[in-house]
């Protein structure tokens, strides 16, 4: 078994790992801390070898061939929780520094601790391990243990580089492990990555091995690359990450450590364009593009998905839209202007005489004209809904109170079209029925004078093709807002309603509860004339 492990060992990287942290437990009875940090070592950084205290000290290298077992798994080992025992990988593996060298390691299964790594010292020379790194993180708890290569370490990482001379110079005795030179980095928030960037350098491959990592351990190498200086891992996983996709939360993360940490500009552009725009263009300005692309979009279903998505990220509760003030009102309008002035030229089309000068009847595409008017009495009634969901639709209702001459025509037009017209004055009176909508009471008395008889003779149409359009709300909301009339218009609006409902029954809206309130507010109730009053 030894034989097979020092082979397997040989043809491996020049580095090896473990992590090391020994919890207080009747279980683990031989614990044996890391070295503190040197004093004269920078700040979060500790550098030195085998001190003077002997319980500071690690373990001496034990030189058994039953002092290391073989594993043909990954280079590195997962964080570990201290309870389990977790096998290092390839030729190291953490033992008890007390027990019998000839006694055979237990079973994996079993629960040990791991303080440190031990490697044969004849293979660790032969493979140029001559540095021991340890890494702890911020909190203490995780230790990492890293036989590595100081040529390849140097090399890699200027940070390291201006630490190699101190850590030999402190190393000394063979007690350090890694050939006499050790060097602590303590405080580090991600020691997973720390070991990342450290086993990236070592890696002939480093796109390869990226790929494999992802994208959220290649933002966390990135950094740590950084900090330590390491200028290869910053390129490789800058030329990664920009070609891979992300998503919401890898880019959250990125922005953070773009805020943190500053990179070469000709290295980090291609990134730096995925992340922010150059040229700053107005989030409302677009939207008022988009929502035209909408309004002349001539294809229905793709049409009704582009409203969907506007909605989306229009609505109030959207993540994407942080301020809906700033929305174009002026810009609003002059759409609803150009799909309402088409809609008036197609009702034209429609009154114009169905025969030549001189008797050959004109030959139309009815079914084009009404998918049409369809598709302008949709525009109409999306835009609305968006003015109404910014407190921006007032003017819509007096533009569509002004509307004389469509009203004229709507009296002339095919009743398989007209009641197009009438499903935007529906959408308009269940606004102002459920007071999303506030408007002065000359406007309101206007838009029920020209569009109050349209709504009672297409109401049947509006049942048999409501098109999302619910009937009983408009009923309820149409006797509301009729309610908000001076008493004397709305008696004449109401003797218009009965005459209709009692000659056409389900066709006609039914306003029987508002009626009963205009009744109660006219006769039933006495009026008290105020003290004072002639």
């Amino acid at each position: 078994m030894a034989d097979y492990a020092g082979r397997h060992l040989r043809r491996r990287a020049g580095w090896c790992c473990s992590f090391a942290g020994v919890p207080q437990s009747p279980d683990h009875h031989h614990h044996r801390s890391l070295p503190s940090a040197a004093a004269a070592a920078p700040a979060g950084v500790v550098v030195g070898g085998a001190g003077p205290r002997k319980q500071q000290q690690l373990p001496p290298i034990p030189k058994s061939p039953s002092s290391f077992h073989s594993s043909p798994s990954s280079k590195l080992a997962g964080l570990i929780d201290y309870p389990r025992r977790i096998l290092s990988p390839g030729r190291v593996s953490p033992i008890d520094p007390d027990a019998d060298p000839q006694l055979p390691l237990p079973p994996p299964q079993q629960p040990q601790p791991a303080p440190f790594v031990a490697v044969r010292e004849e293979e660790r020379e032969e493979e140029g391990l001559d540095l021991r790194l340890c890494l702890r993180g911020r909190d203490g708890g995780c230790v990492v243990v890293m036989e590595l290569d100081s040529a390849v370490l140097c090399q890699s990482s200027a940070f390291f580089a201006a630490m190699a001379p101190a850590a030999a110079a402190a190393g000394g005795g063979g007690g350090g492990g890694g050939g006499g030179k050790r060097i602590e980095v303590d405080g580090v928030d991600n020691v997973a990555a720390f070991r990342d960037a450290v086993e990236l350098m070592f890696e002939a491959d480093p796109m390869r091995w990226l790929a494999r990592a992802g994208v959220s351990r290649a933002i966390g190498v990135l950094e740590v690359a950084s900090s330590i200086m390491f200028d290869r891992g910053i390129r490789s996983c800058l030329e990664y990450i920009e070609v891979v996709p992300w998503n919401e939360n890898e880019e959250e993360k990125l922005k953070s450590v773009f805020a943190r940490c500053t990179f070469d500009e000709a290295l980090s552009k291609d990134v730096l364009a995925r992340l922010r725009p150059r040229n700053k263009s107005s989030s409302e300005d677009l939207t008022i593009q988009l929502i035209q692309s909408v309004t002349s979009s001539t294809n229905n279903g793709a049409r009704k998905d582009m409203q969907s998505l506007i909605n989306g990220l229009l609505s109030k509760s959207s993540v994407y839209q942080k301020d809906l003030s700033g929305l174009s009102k002026g810009s609003l309008y002059q759409i609803c202007c150009s799909c309402l002035n088409l809609l008036v030229e197609l009702f034209k089309e429609d009154s114009e005489p169905k025969y030549h000068p001189h008797g050959v009847l004109k030959v139309t595409n009815s079914k084009t004209k009404i998918e049409r008017v369809s598709k302008q009495s949709e525009n109409l009634n999306w835009l609305f809904e968006i003015l109404v969901n910014n407190d921006m639709a007032e003017n819509f209702v007096e533009l569509w109170a002004n509307q004389d001459e469509l009203v004229r025509m709507h009296d002339q037009a095919s009743p398989m079209f007209r009641y197009e017209l009438s499903r935007i004055s529906a959408n308009i009176f269940i606004a102002l029925g459920g007071g999303k909508v506030q408007c002065p009471s000359d406007l309101r008395s206007q838009l029920f004078r020209g569009w109050f008889t349209p709504m009672l003779t297409d109401f049947g149409w509006l049942q048999r093709c409501s098109k999302g359009l619910d009937t009983r709300v408009l009923e309820e909301s149409l006797g509301q807002a009729l309610l908000t009339l001076p008493l004397q218009e709305q008696q004449s609006l109401f003797e218009e309603w009965f005459q209709c409902f009692a000659s056409s029954g389900t066709e006609c809206p039914n306003l029987s509860k508002a009626f009963q309130v205009w009744w109660r507010r006219s006769f039933v109730r006495s009026w008290v004339e105020p003290c004072g009053s002639s």
